[in-house]
């Protein structure tokens, strides 16, 4: 995450609005990006980034496990934040 604090009270509105359920947590080292994404790129353009994703157990191992449940808040996550995000640009 690359994000001020404005931005993290910003999505946990959305989430709350939209009553899905999500939890936060830290990945990585501090000033050194996170998930091995491109966020850290985005976040020197001045971007509020933030990673989001489900968890999942054995990551690049021949077998991964996931969660349905997590798996359907984060596209419920995804679907509020879209639906947000154009609200506000009107």
């Amino acid at each position: 995450n690359d994000a001020n604090a404005e931005y993290l009270a910003h999505l946990r509105a959305i989430f709350e609005k939209e009553k899905v359920n999500f939890q936060t947590a830290e990945l990585g080292r501090v000033d050194l990006g996170g998930g091995g994404t491109i966020a850290y790129i985005l976040a020197l353009y001045g971007m509020n980034v933030i990673d989001s994703g489900v968890p999942v157990l054995s990551m690049h191992a021949p077998y991964e496990a996931t969660s349905k449940a997590d798996l359907y808040e984060a596209y419920r996550g995804y679907i509020a934040f879209l639906k947000h995000a154009s609200l506000r640009n009107e």
